[in-house]
């Protein structure tokens, strides 16, 4: 029950708490630039997701028996970035195959995933500053990923209101985009605390 409880704790955190977009700033050219549009921004979110989470569980087997033991452990920004460039190319790929429409959709940002530190932040964070065991990553990475699709959905939906709505000339674009973002991030920054008190 612990071990269950404790990974239900992670998930949660990682989603509301420790949010990589709204709490730890992490992968905002994505979250800028991909939520104008409800689906691209779910199909964004939904390809971050199957990264992160495909990433972890190669990288952490990669860092525990392979660079760790032979002590190359300098090596894993390099190793990481690796692996995540070839999955991001396997995404895009196969989006290509099945779903043309959302390829398109996505444009210029499915490839720039390999760039984004949230993939990279959450695969390195998992080793170095939470020292989780293979499970408890792969469920931090689908509760880092979850939280980036759900920060996409509700962003997209604020800049849909905010393209609506009648605001001064001088705060269109990406001032108003800007202002709205911090907004969402004050949100959930109401969150912490929320998940340490939900067991005890």
């Amino acid at each position: 029950m612990d071990s269950f409880k404790s990974l239900v704790v992670i998930l949660l955190s990682s989603v509301l708490v420790n949010n990589y977009v709204l709490s730890r700033f992490l992968g905002i050219c994505p979250f800028l630039g991909v939520s104008k549009k409800l689906n691209s921004a779910s199909g964004m979110g939904l390809a971050v997701i199957f990264v992160m989470v495909m990433a972890t569980a190669v990288t952490w087997p990669i860092q525990h028996y392979l660079l760790t033991p032979n002590g190359l452990g300098y090596m894993q920004t390099i190793v990481f970035i690796l692996v995540i460039a070839a999955l991001v190319q396997f995404t895009e790929m196969a989006l290509k195959k099945f779903v043309p429409s959302l390829h398109k959709s996505l444009g210029v940002y499915l490839p720039l995933i390999t760039t984004n530190c949230a993939v990279l932040g959450v695969t390195i964070d998992n080793i170095n500053e939470h020292n989780f065991n293979f499970l408890q990553s792969i469920v931090n990475s689908l509760g880092c990923g979850l939280g980036f699709l759900l920060a996409m959905v509700l962003f997209s939906g604020m800049r849909s209101k905010i393209e609506e709505s009648e605001i001064p000339e001088s705060f269109k674009g990406l001032p108003a985009t800007l202002i709205a973002a911090s907004f969402v991030s004050l949100a959930f920054f109401g969150f912490a605390g929320i998940v340490d008190n939900l067991f005890a």
